[in-house]
C-alpha cells in the first residue's frame, strides 16, 4: 500500500505541476534549439519548451524525502542524480541563453562529472565499498581493488552520455527509463534494499507523469537536465546494488544507441562510408520510413524484453 501511495503521489505531483511548469517555460522562452544535422522532420520541434527534467527531478526529490527513510544510500542516490542533473541544467541554460545547440564543452562536462563521481565514490568508500565485480547468475566475482573506482568513473561518463544520446524522439528516453529504473526497483526489493526500491518507485511515478506531456507530439522536452540525471541514477543504483554488469543488459537500448554512434564515426573515418542513414540508431529507423511513434514503441518493446531477461540473472 505504501508503494502504491508513493507511486500515485509522485505521478500526481508531476502531472498536476506540468501544465503550470510548461507555461512558465514558454513565458521565459526556454525553447529547444534543434541541431542542423538532424532529420528534416524535427525542424518543426524547434522552440518546444525544454528543461522538463526539472519537473520530474523536483517531484522525485520531494516524494523521496517525504516517503523514504533517509539512509546514506538514498542521500548518495539523490546526490549523483541531482549532481548530473545540475550539469545538464547548466548545459541547457547555456544553449537557451545563447540560442545555440551547443552548451558546455565536452571537457567541462567531463570535469564536472568526474567531480560528482569522485564525491559519490568517496562517501561509498567510507562506508566500506565492495570493490569486486559480481558475475550475474553466479556466485563468482572479480576483485578490481583500486581499479573499481576508475571503472565506476567511466561507467558514469558512459551511461550519462548513452542516455543523453537516446533522448532524441518524443517519449523515447522517458519510456525506456521507466522500464530500466522500474527493473532496478524490482531487483532492489528482491535483494533487500527496500529504500533503493522506493527511490525507484518515486522516480518511475515522476517519469510517468512527465511522459504524459513528453509523448508525441511532445509539449516539453527533458533536456540534458533530465537525460544526464537519469544516467547518474542508473549508475548509482547499479553500484549500490552491486549489479554493475547487469546495467549493460537493463540499459541495453542505451548501449546500442551509443554503439551506433561509435560505429558510424569509425566507419566514416576509416572507410568514408556510413553504416546507418543517420545515428543514433533511432534516426536510422526514422529515415527508413518508420514513424516516430513506431520507432519509440519498438525501442520500448526491446527495452522491456531486455529488462525481463535481466531478471533471470537475479
Amino acid at each position: 500500500m505504501k508503494l502504491f501511495l508513493l507511486f500515485i503521489n509522485s505521478f500526481l505531483i508531476s502531472i498536476l505541476l506540468a501544465p503550470h511548469f510548461i507555461r512558465l517555460l514558454k513565458n521565459f522562452q526556454f525553447g529547444q534549439s534543434i541541431r542542423e544535422e538532424g532529420p528534416e522532420s524535427h525542424k518543426k520541434k524547434s522552440g518546444t519548451p525544454t528543461l522538463g527534467g526539472l519537473l520530474f527531478l523536483f517531484t522525485l526529490t520531494l516524494t523521496t524525502l517525504s516517503f523514504v527513510e533517509i539512509k546514506p544510500e538514498i542521500l548518495l542516490l539523490l546526490f549523483i542524480t541531482l549532481g548530473n542533473g545540475a550539469i545538464g541544467f547548466l548545459d541547457d541554460f547555456i544553449k537557451i541563453y545563447f540560442k545555440r545547440n551547443l552548451g558546455l564543452t565536452s571537457k567541462q562536462k567531463l570535469a564536472a562529472q568526474f567531480l560528482i563521481s569522485i564525491v559519490f565514490l568517496f562517501f561509498l568508500h567510507r562506508q566500506g565499498l565492495d570493490t569486486s565485480l559480481h558475475i550475474p547468475g553466479t556466485e563468482s566475482s572479480i576483485e578490481l581493488s583500486w581499479f573499481y573506482y576508475v571503472f565506476v568513473l567511466f561507467l558514469v561518463i558512459g551511461t550519462t552520455n548513452a542516455t543523453n544520446l537516446t533522448d532524441g524522439l518524443d517519449g523515447l528516453l522517458a519510456g525506456t527509463s521507466i522500464i530500466s529504473i522500474g527493473t532496478f526497483g524490482i531487483i532492489a526489493f528482491s535483494l533487500g534494499f527496500s529504500e533503493v526500491g522506493m527511490f525507484a518507485v518515486a522516480f518511475v511515478g515522476s517519469l510517468f507523469g512527465f511522459l504524459m506531456f513528453n509523448r508525441n507530439p511532445a509539449k516539453v522536452f527533458m533536456g540534458d537536465t533530465g537525460s544526464l540525471a537519469i544516467g547518474g541514477a542508473l549508475v548509482g543504483m547499479a553500484v549500490i546494488l552491486k549489479i554493475e554488469v547487469l546495467l549493460a543488459v537493463i540499459g541495453g537500448v542505451f548501449v546500442v544507441e551509443t554503439l551506433s554512434v561509435i560505429l558510424q564515426v569509425l566507419s566514416f573515418k576509416l572507410r568514408k562510408k556510413r553504416i546507418f542513414k543517420m545515428s543514433p540508431l533511432h534516426h536510422h529507423y526514422e529515415l527508413s520510413g518508420f514513424s516516430e511513434v513506431q520507432v519509440v514503441r519498438g525501442f520500448w518493446a526491446v527495452g522491456l524484453v531486455l529488462a525481463l531477461a535481466s531478471l533471470l540473472f537475479i
